[in-house]
């Protein structure tokens, strides 16, 4: 066991000496030999000439989003909205809140959702409410709940 553990040290050590370590033949050539960075945007007048779109990813966006239940009664409500919770609410119920996602929260997505607990519908049978999610004033989501809706009403902010 010891011998085996005395072996594996000297694998590392020498795995981390080639990687971190060099032979010198090379650390005595000019900078210049070994090759200059070389941009792969076009310039002018020495500025980097940056597309719109690429700036555009790069900012921060904020979304105006809206969550919907509807139906009557009371129920309990599971949404993720900027953090994720849970209510015991009064239908109709709507939700707003305002989600600013920085350059790399929009290239991975943030996801807003809504999932309604049962309603009485009108034939005495406990179902799923409608609900529906809005951003920036389009409905971009929308089940119509029932025995047969998906009963959860979920969007990918980008």
């Amino acid at each position: 066991m010891r011998r085996a553990m005395t072996i594996m040290a000297l694998v590392a050590a020498a795995g981390l000496v080639t990687a971190c370590g060099g032979s010198g033949a090379d650390d005595k050539k000019p900078a210049a030999d070994k090759g200059a960075a070389v941009s792969s945007k076009p310039t002018v007048d020495g500025q980097d000439e940056t597309d719109e779109a690429d700036t555009a990813d790069k900012t921060d966006k904020t979304y105006e989003v809206v969550l919907e239940v509807g139906g009557s009664g009371k129920s309990s409500i599971y949404y993720v909205l900027g953090t994720n919770r849970m209510e015991q609410v009064s239908l109709p119920w709507k939700k707003s809140d305002s989600i600013t996602l920085n350059s790399t929260q929009r290239k991975v997505g943030t996801i807003v959702s809504v999932a309604p607990g049962p309603v009485a519908q009108s034939n005495g049978q406990l179902a799923a409410a409608p609900c529906s999610i809005t951003v920036d004033g389009k409905k971009v989501v929308e089940d119509p709940g029932g025995a047969e809706g998906k009963h959860l009403c979920e969007f990918t902010l980008h």
